[in-house]
Order: structure tokens, then C-alpha cells, then sequence
């Protein structure tokens, strides 16, 4: 049975969510483009109950709940969202919901940086597809090499059984990682966060964000790595000091980076990590596939049918979770 409750689904980038499931209880209304500011988010979902949001593209501080008195259900996409303020959600009876979610994406995109880094895939497919020179530059080997992770949970395990799978050596790090627990995931434990850092071809950070790895990797630590190594973050942008990282790549000090993540998404125009020549860098992709979108799509949709009959589902019930 359809209602007249409005539905906002915001940072639809490819305009597929209203494909991906069945939006008929409600009448949806996606937004392709990244609403930049508080004043355009309410303008624009003002008169909406229902929102649907995009992982943590869009904030949702005490301020917008204040501005949002016809908001009931607030849907994220996946089981946190770090941009939603719950304490301000409840006070206002927002209630808010998540959606299933895949990681093994990031997983495959992490590996895609990669080796796109070490074989400079893109300087070289751009010659080739320009009429510049054929094979102009020299691949790293990944074989024989040591890849060094930072965090070994659900994505970090599966980045290093590839990295074995190359015949890569595997070192780990976090804080609170044992031994035991490292090579159970084929990896040697490395001793601290510096030798970690200088003893790795390849960093991958698999962090979470939080107080403790916030800024964990500064000018201090990139100047530990190898002239020859590349740092690669598909996390979280601010785990890792993001002018260090442009002052290292600029000045050499590093071979490169693959990064997914920025402090600020979209990445402004003419920002150096567009740019410089030593950066593989995608749009926040480590979650975009047709299998994850799926599920967030059609998991929202189940929310929604289960808010409007009186049974919420997948409610966030934790504290506030808003960053900084």
C-alpha cells in the first residue's frame, strides 16, 4: 500500500537507487548531486519524512534535525554512520536505521591501487592511448616483497591472503593485535607501528577511525618509509596526516600513493591529490559495486515497510557517533 510520505535519497552519484528496488510505498525523489551546505540540505529535503542517506557523505548534526521538523526516519547506509548525531535524532523522534553491506569491494579495490601503482598502469595506458611512448617506465615487482598493514580485521585479513598469494611477506600492526591472531592471518606481527612503516614495500591502512588512530600517521612516521615504497588508504582519510602525505609525495620522499579516501568528499577541484603525478586516487569507491548497492537499496526500502507498519527494523541504538 503506498503512502504520501516523501522520501528523499540523497548522493545517488550514479542515479541508481531508484532501480534497485521497489520505492512504491513512498514517494522517492533522488538527488544525483552532493547537497554542499546545511542551508541547501534543508532547502532541499525541508518537507521530507523520510531520508535516505549515503554512508557518510552527508553530516547530520543537531543542527539539521533542528531544521527538519517533518523528519521521522532517518536511513543510513550500512550499520554506523559517523557523520549521524543519534543523541540529536532521538531527542528530535528520529528514528534511525542501517542497511546491510559487503567489504569484500574494498578488498578488491585496495589491490586494484595496488597494482596500478606498481605497474603505473595509468601513465602507461594514457601513452598508449595518446601516441606516446611504448613501455616508458620500469614496474615493481610485488613478488619477494614485504606488504605492511595497518589493521588486520575482516578487510585487512583478506588484503593480506592476495598479498600471499603474490608471494608477498606480510607484516601486521594495530594496537591492540596479538601474535597469535596475526598468523592465524598468514602475517608476521611487527613489533610497532615504526617498524612496520620501515619495513614495508606496501602500507595499506585497514583502520577504523576513532580518538586513537586519528593523525596516527604523520610527517614522523612517513618519513620511516622507504624512498621506494607506497602508502595505500582505503580506511579513512584523516587516520593518516593528509599534508604530510602531500608534502612527502610532492617532494619525492615516497614512490607513491593509492588513496580512495580524502578529509573533504567530493574532492575540491585542483586539489593536489588530483594532480600529482605520484597519486592513484578514485572517488570514494571501495564500497561502490553493484552487489553492495544492491543490498543498501533494498535493505532502505525493507526499513521503510517496517517503520510505516509500526515495527522498526535495524535501528542504530548507540551513542552519538559524530565526528568533529
Amino acid at each position: 500500500m503506498s503512502t504520501d510520505l516523501r522520501c528523499a535519497v540523497l548522493d545517488d552519484y550514479q542515479g541508481v537507487a531508484l532501480g534497485l528496488a521497489d520505492w512504491s510505498r513512498v514517494r522517492a525523489t533522488s538527488f544525483r548531486e552532493h547537497l554542499t551546505s546545511t542551508d541547501e540540505l534543508v532547502a532541499a529535503i525541508h518537507d521530507s519524512e523520510i531520508v535516505v542517506a549515503m554512508r557518510e557523505r552527508t553530516p547530520f548534526p543537531a543542527e539539521v534535525f533542528d531544521r527538519l521538523p517533518h523528519l521521522r526516519l532517518l536511513v543510513t547506509t550500512g550499520m554506523s554512520n559517523a557523520a549521524i548525531d543519534l543523541e540529536a535524532a532521538r531527542a528530535h523522534g528520529v528514528t534511525v536505521c542501517g542497511t546491510g553491506g559487503g567489504w569484500t569491494s574494498t578488498v578488491e579495490l585496495t589491490w586494484a591501487l595496488i597494482l596500478g601503482l606498481a605497474r603505473h598502469l595509468v601513465p602507461e595506458a594514457t601513452a598508449l592511448r595518446t601516441d606516446g611512448p611504448w613501455q616508458h617506465t620500469l614496474g615493481a615487482d610485488l613478488h619477494g616483497r614485504t606488504l605492511g598493514l595497518l589493521g588486520l580485521g575482516r578487510i585487512g585479513s583478506q588484503v593480506a591472503a592476495v598479498g600471499r598469494a603474490f608471494g608477498m611477506d606480510v607484516l601486521a600492526w594495530s594496537q591492540n593485535l596479538t601474535r597469535e591472531r596475526a598468523e592465524e592471518a598468514g602475517a608476521r606481527l611487527a613489533p610497532g607501528l615504526d617498524a612496520l612503516l620501515a619495513g614495508s614495500d606496501v602500507a595499506s591502512v585497514h583502520l577504523v577511525l576513532g580518538d586513537r588512530t586519528r593523525g596516527l600517521v604523520g610527517a614522523r612516521e612517513l618519513a620511516l618509509m622507504k624512498p621506494t615504497a607506497y602508502l595505500v588508504n582505503t580506511s579513512r582519510a584523516a587516520i593518516v596526516d593528509q599534508a604530510a602525505l602531500a608534502s612527502a609525495l610532492r617532494e619525492g620522499r615516497i614512490a607513491g600513493a593509492g588513496l580512495d579516501v580524502f578529509d573533504e568528499e567530493p574532492l575540491p577541484a585542483g586539489h593536489e591529490f588530483r594532480t600529482l603525478p605520484n597519486v592513484l586516487a578514485t572517488p570514494h569507491l571501495g564500497y561502490v559495486s553493484e552487489l553492495n548497492y544492491a543490498t543498501f537499496f533494498r535493505d532502505a526500502v525493507d526499513d521503510i515497510g517496517a517503520f510505516l507498519d509500526g515495527s522498526p527494523i535495524r535501528v542504530l541504538r548507540g551513542a552519538s557517533q559524530l565526528r568533529p
